[in-house]
């Protein structure tokens, strides 16, 4: 749940002296996919946050790391995205679409 500043509660606090006396673990923290805020005197003033590979773009980088929390989950292709990408069949003949959909549904497909 987002704070008042709008940050949320999960995410790693450090204070700039203790950013400074543990630098190498907060690197370590991000590098494994971790956000660190840092904070003067209890306001945040910064954020440590891992860097997007090449070819992301910032919003998959923000999907990335809401993924990682676990407050999003991402779909997965199913079998219909095979069916998706398919043209729809052509009407045969000089038959209406809308007949044909009144037809389909009368023979319950």
């Amino acid at each position: 749940m987002p704070d008042k500043n709008g940050y949320i509660g999960y995410m790693k606090k450090a204070s700039i002296s203790e950013t400074k006396n543990h630098l190498s673990e907060l690197i370590d923290a991000v590098r494994h996919g971790e956000t660190v805020l840092i904070l003067h005197r209890r306001r945040p003033v910064a954020r440590l946050e891992p860097v997007a590979g090449p070819g992301n773009t910032e919003i998959e980088g923000r999907l990335e790391r809401l993924e990682r929390s676990g407050i999003v989950r991402r779909g997965h292709p199913g079998p219909w995205s095979e069916t998706v990408k398919k043209p729809p069949p052509r009407p045969r003949g000089r038959v209406s679409p809308v007949q044909m959909l009144i037809e389909e549904r009368r023979e319950g497909r």
